[in-house]
């Protein structure tokens, strides 16, 4: 017999939902408010995510939502062990929320009444032959709408703007250590995450130009600048280029943190400054807001979702000056591949920026 959700929709609330979104840590981020908008709409219901370790990480104290991780480094191995995990389960519903074969094949690894995935257009890699039940197809929409897609086809149309994740004291004590309660804290994430096969990632700016950022921070708001960022020798190599530049020396930590210490001090910094990366979609999970450097990727698709006013975005010149495109003209997710492309982005147009929004935190 149908029940009512909070929502006030009437339809038939499953008691276990599953979600398959395995990576990357911005797109999880993205999925997590759908997730809290159906479990406040349907607050009896079980809620398990299939996820991967790094993202496990970030994600996994929080105590409402049983996750289960798929280690990809084991290829089928892991899908083996997954399967197992779940042999003797039944969901009532599958939300696969990941258009990619893994994830394919891991909900493959699981039985479930109902299979909701993407619409056809945007089930890459045979998503629908692993679904039974599309979402809405929708044009140009931006990554976390899309995802609220899902929501939406289950008759939940209200959203639930909360991420909700626990840290621990220790955690929340490692941020308030490095962060005074006195001064603005300017965090800098200057690198994207590597792209496989190239040497390069166009999505990053130049260290030079972030340290006159960092300097301009510290010289005018009396800022601490901390860098931030993963344990590669190519991310460390960047922050030390960054360092290098600098006549005030910010607080070096590239390397040195968990994500969920980066999730703490991103929740007390002022503000975030990064390319498109899964930091900036981090720091929108804690309500801060981040000065996103758009030009190698669409920022309408992927900017972080609660900081637009704060966004710089030359992408459409970029795309014009490498293809001969407008915004409107190319596909939705492509990128430009070229080092020229973030080079348009001025230390001007940042740090303007950044005192227009340090100036509106000071004014509240």
């Amino acid at each position: 017999m149908p029940v009512k959700s909070r929502s006030g929709n009437s339809a038939t609330v499953p008691a276990t939902v599953c979600i398959v979104r395995l990576s990357a840590l911005g797109d999880c981020c993205h999925a997590l408010p759908v997730i809290r908008t159906l479990q406040d709409a349907w607050p009896t219901t079980r809620f398990t995510w299939i996820i991967g370790s790094t993202e496990f990480g970030l994600l996994g104290s929080i105590p409402d939502i049983e996750f289960v991780i798929l280690d990809k480094s084991q290829g089928f191995k892991g899908l083996r062990q997954l399967r197992r995990k779940l042999l003797n389960r039944r969901f009532d519903l599958l939300l696969h929320m990941h258009p990619s074969m893994r994830a394919n094949l891991a909900s493959a690894q699981l039985k479930a009444d109902r299979r909701l995935g993407f619409d056809r257009a945007r089930a890459r890699d045979l998503q629908w032959v692993f679904t039974r039940e599309q979402i809405k197809a929708r044009k140009r929409q931006h990554v976390m709408d899309s995802f609220f897609g899902f929501a939406e086809a289950l008759g939940v149309t209200d959203r639930s703007m909360r991420w909700d994740i626990r840290l621990s004291d220790e955690e929340l004590e490692f941020a308030k250590k490095i962060i005074p309660a006195e001064r603005p804290a300017v965090v800098i994430s200057p690198c994207s995450s590597m792209l496989r096969g190239r040497k390069l990632n166009h999505r990053n700016w130049l260290p030079e130009r972030y340290a006159a950022v960092a300097d301009h921070a510290a010289d005018r708001w009396q800022a601490t600048v901390i860098l931030s960022g993963g344990n590669s020798a190519a991310e460390k190599n960047f922050a030390a280029k960054i360092v290098g530049e600098c006549r005030n020396r910010p607080v070096n930590l590239v390397g040195q943190t968990s994500l969920r210490q980066l999730l703490a001090i991103l929740g007390k910094a002022s503000t975030l400054i990064c390319p498109d990366s899964g930091p900036g979609h981090m720091a929108t999970a804690v309500a801060t807001p981040v000065i996103g450097l758009f030009a190698s990727t669409n920022p309408d698709r992927a900017a972080p979702y609660l900081s637009r006013e704060w966004l710089i975005n030359e992408y459409p010149g970029a795309l014009q000056a490498e293809y001969g495109l407008s915004v409107n003209d190319a596909d939705w997710g492509k990128r430009i591949h070229s080092s020229k492309a973030m080079e348009r982005i001025t230390v001007r147009q940042v740090t303007a920026t950044l005192d227009r929004l340090l100036s509106a935190l000071q004014a509240n």
